[in-house]
């Protein structure tokens, strides 16, 4: 009968598939960045420079940075290339499934309702790749939209436009998101050279999201994403690029007092890199081609559950538990040329292989009067398979390498435990012990690469990466003001590590012949990295008008090369600062019209693993002024690098230092609605 069929729930607010936030993460270093942060970046990786020693590999943002330096890593314990951070978008890891890295430019910062970083290793439910924690990128929900076109020195325009439309039951989320620079030279002064190009970019991105409120507390999600981005390297006849899909598929239902919530997910990605370096003359007067990998085709794919309940515990206090299982899989390769001769290159490579993680996980949290004390459980195995890597002569077309890797796995067990207690006041005290761990990735194991003269030889023997950690830390905060403190410890276990074996000029086994002015490199687990550290932050806020905040990172690490890179004992991991020091201001002048501003520093770091390299300390002042049109409406002017200061982000063997951007004026109109 008709009266038998349940109507449609008009009251029903259609959201994304996800769990809420455990309860337990407040007992973790977790620090949250909201859209107003989002809101005035570009790119992700910008924002999340608000927070001291989160960075790339290198201090260039992903605006210039080539894509195999934009994996991210938290704390200046040991920053890597291929990241030592996993980044997900509810839920769906966003690291390339060959190289580890992210391309920033796939998500836009008008995409997302904000962001949470998880410091210390993730361990817990996030697993493979949250050694240093984890990034987790939490898209829009809700009707409405925003839009910023802008435009910038150098030739730079952007265009950004995300909105949420929902009917009944049914929410539709659209983001598209183009971006394009002439760039900046990053070799500047008299070091410069014919061969010092400009960092041009072109990007392009966009998703689209349906959403799906099956009741009440279940929801269904289906997202699909496309990315392509042509980049410059900042040296003639060296450019980049790449493309990829992502898909996913999710179910959640939220937890109540009555009944358990879950969570149930597929996904899957591709992605493609394309890299052409080269060898520079002596005097940059001319660049001969070394390499060009001309493709990289490679496929993530997996699959997480999660069940969790909540209910009183005896006692009277809030016990919270959760039980799930992921799974991870990647397989990739690199095509290329290779050893340019007399006007050609005269070889080819394809190298690669699979890699999968699969594991389990236990959580729960209980929360008493002032206290609440949160852990976990983890076990995973990974294995390398089908490791290859054939080089051919390009005339005869007969090998001159052709090997295979050995199948190879194991297990590893992390855990995680942490206390908080609230001491009154607004005071609260925590105490955390965590490990985790990160495989190698398929770049890490099989692909050889070059940058300048600097070649570096991979290591299809690498074995996972651990971390062990302790860490305590206080807070306080009233109505205007919150004061936070943290002291760590860290050591990471046979880190990979890119440690030099050779210098040039010189011709060596499997490498090939190193140039003057250049080092032979290779991934090794080279021994132990230990780091002791410390952070504060500080926000004030000054009647409705005047805020401030300001953050410090210290920390201290030191590499023990043990007998496989005992050269390496006592010195500093490469890219790593000592001191990294944030802090800004918002002032609502009048109504209508806001000026921001944020300064940072960084210490000296050191280019490479001997620390021959040194690149200087630096300070930045950005600045930004807001005039709001009308309500939704704002016109807003920004000077990035206000004096222009020079900021080394990279040196050649040769001692030729590139720089980062120089002072950029950008200014744009965005709409909320």
């Amino acid at each position: 009968m008709l009266q038998d069929i349940p109507a449609d729930l008009p009251d029903i607010v259609v959201t994304a598939a996800r769990l809420p936030p455990a309860a337990g993460d407040a007992a973790f270093s977790v620090i949250r960045l909201d859209e107003g942060v989002l809101g005035r970046a570009r790119r992700i990786d910008e924002a999340l420079q608000t927070v001291p020693a989160v960075s790339l590999f290198r201090r260039t943002s992903s605006l210039a940075a080539n894509p195999t330096t934009q994996g991210i890593s938290l704390r200046a314990i040991a920053p890597s290339g291929a990241g030592r951070t996993l980044v997900t978008l509810d839920g769906v890891p966003l690291n390339d499934p060959f190289g580890g890295w992210v391309l920033w430019s796939q998500v836009a910062p008008e995409s997302l309702s904000g962001l949470d970083i998880v410091r210390g290793s993730g361990a817990g439910p996030y697993g493979a790749g949250a050694l240093t924690g984890v990034i987790q990128l939490r898209e829009r929900d809700g009707d409405g939209g925003a839009l910023d076109v802008s435009g910038a020195e150098y030739g730079g325009r952007r265009l950004a436009a995300a909105t949420t439309l929902s009917a009944g039951r049914f929410a539709l989320t659209g983001v598209v998101q183009r971006e394009l620079s002439d760039g900046y030279v990053p070799v500047r002064g008299a070091a410069a050279g014919a061969v010092d190009t400009p960092l041009d970019l072109a990007t392009l991105s966009g998703s689209l999201r349906a959403d799906v409120a099956i009741d009440p507390a279940t929801a269904l999600s289906l997202r699909a994403a496309a990315y392509e981005e042509n980049r410059g390297s900042g040296l003639a006849g060296a450019r980049s690029s790449a493309m990829g899909q992502s898909w996913s598929a999710t179910v959640s239902r939220t937890p109540s007092a009555e009944r358990p919530g879950w969570r149930a997910q597929l996904w899957r990605r591709e992605s493609d890199f394309a890299n052409t370096s080269v060898a520079v003359a002596a005097g940059r007067g001319s660049t001969t081609p070394a390499n060009d990998q001309f493709a990289t085709p490679a496929e993530g794919w997996g699959a997480n559950v999660a069940l969790r309940r909540v209910a009183v515990a005896l006692g009277g206090g809030l016990l919270e538990w959760e039980l799930g299982a992921d799974a991870r899989f990647n397989e990739g390769e690199t095509r290329e040329l290779f050893r340019f001769m007399a006007g050609s290159f005269t070889r080819d490579r394809v190298a690669g292989g699979e890699a999968s993680v699969i594991g389990g996980y236990g959580e729960a949290s209980w929360t008493a009067g002032p206290w609440l004390v949160a852990g976990g459980l983890r076990l995973d195995g990974w294995a390398n398979s089908n490791g290859r890597r054939v080089e051919r002569d390009l005339t005869t077309g007969q090998p001159t390498l052709d090997e295979g890797s050995p199948d190879r796995s194991g297990e590893v067990f992390s855990a995680r435990l942490a206390a908080r207690r609230d001491l009154g006041g607004g005071l609260a005290a925590r105490a955390a012990a965590y490990s985790g761990f990160r495989p190698a990735t398929l770049n890490e194991l099989h692909r050889p690469f070059r940058v300048g003269n600097d070649l570096t030889e991979a290591n299809a023997a690498l074995v996972p990466e651990e971390l062990q950690g302790v860490e305590a830390g206080l807070a306080w905060e009233d109505e205007t003001t919150s004061l936070g403190a943290t002291v760590f410890w860290n050591r990471i276990e046979d880190a990979i590590i890119n440690v030099t074996i050779g210098v040039g000029p010189g011709a060596f086994p499997r490498a090939g012949f190193v140039p003057a002015g250049g080092v032979l490199r290779q991934r090794q687990n080279a021994g132990t990295i230990e780091a002791t550290g410390v952070e504060l932050t500080a926000k004030h806020r000054v009647g409705e008008r005047l805020s401030f905040d300001g953050a410090l990172s210290w920390t201290d690490a030191e590499v023990d090369g043990g007998t496989s890179a005992a050269q390496l004992t006592g010195l500093r991991p490469a890219q790593a600062p000592e001191w990294s020091v944030s802090a800004g201001a918002e002032w609502r002048v009048v109504d209508r019209l806001t000026l921001v501003g944020r300064v940072r520093y960084e210490s000296r770091r050191f280019e490479d693993d001997l620390n021959s390299r040194v690149l200087d300390a630096a300070t930045t002042l950005d600045a930004r002024a807001e005039f709001e049109v009308r309500t939704g409406v704002v016109a807003w002017v920004a000077a990035d690098n206000l004096f222009d200061a020079e900021v080394q982000v990279s040196e050649t063997g040769d001692g030729v230092a590139g720089y980062g951007p120089p002072r950029t004026v950008r200014a744009g109109l965005t709409l909320s609605w």
